[in-house]
């Protein structure tokens, strides 16, 4: 099975798509509950593992070890293959999960193989092996977090990858070091190394709301660090969201006046009469 060549477009700011344009024959493959919209005559197959010719050539083995690594780093055992069979080009689009960026990566560019958060992948060009990537040091695999069991795509076509908040890329030179929260690194290419370190302090490490520990990335290499991390996000939700039931009145003060009834009874005018 060939690399596919794909056109796209990314579009939107906050909440962003991407649209695929497949020639005759093309393929895409997506993450499962990803696609937004598609052209008639584009066929949607569900196959098991990432659907790569990695998979594909091991027969029944290599489909159970690729469903097997994915199933490892949190994602479904299943992915979709969207193949155009028409005969003219048409469109297949995939939405963010959340508020971010769309990142179009070509591996081709970055040397064959990409590492990322496990939940960061959002499609790619039919051809694109999706895998896991084990941190080589121990203390990583206790102590990473997010940033433990990452996927690693490999191919040399289009992947997209999905990333929270706004989106920085530094490219770091040898030696040069960067201290980052373990959410918000979201990709980095193979040649980076990458370790887990203590906060040091544990003050700091109890009452800095950083946590533990944080991403030591040391070049040479690329790294994508992403602002608003979904874990972060998700927490900041689940504070605020009511407890006990029922709806929180947005509004500070006034919320907590109305729902003591107190502008109810004022604005009904009262029932005395």
């Amino acid at each position: 099975m060939a690399m596919d060549v794909v056109d796209y477009e990314i579009k939107g700011a906050e909440m962003q798509f991407v649209e695929v344009e497949l020639d005759p024959g093309e393929a895409a493959v997506g993450e499962a509950g990803s696609m937004m919209f598609m052209d008639a005559g584009i066929a949607m197959d569900t196959v098991f593992g990432d659907g790569s010719q990695n998979a594909a050539g091991n027969g029944l083995f290599g489909k159970l070890l690729g469903a097997g690594k994915r199933l490892v780093t949190g994602e479904s055992l299943f992915t979709t293959v969207y193949t155009n069979q028409t005969a003219a080009k048409a469109r297949v689009a995939f939405a963010a999960p959340y508020a971010g960026k769309i990142m179009a990566m070509d591996l081709r560019q970055l040397g064959g193989t990409l590492i990322c958060q496990k939940d960061a992948f959002l499609c790619a060009a039919r051809g694109v092996s999706l895998g896991i990537f084990f941190q080589r040091k121990l203390s990583v695999g206790f102590f990473g977090g997010e940033g433990f069991i990452m996927q690693r795509l490999d191919g040399d076509g289009m992947a997209f990858v999905h990333a929270g908040g706004t989106v920085v890329k530094r490219d770091l030179q040898p030696g040069q070091t960067l201290f980052v929260d373990t959410g918000c690194l979201v990709a980095m290419t193979p040649n980076v190394n990458f370790e887990i370190q203590y906060v040091g302090k544990i003050k700091t490490a109890l009452f800095g709301g950083e946590g533990l520990f944080f991403a030591k990335v040391s070049g040479p290499g690329t790294v994508w660090l992403q602002s608003l991390p979904f874990s972060r996000l998700a927490s900041r939700i689940f504070a605020a969201a009511p407890q006990r039931g029922g709806s929180k009145e947005e509004g500070g003060l006034l919320g907590g006046l109305a729902a003591g009834g107190l502008l109810g009874g004022i604005l009904g005018g009262g029932d005395d009469d």
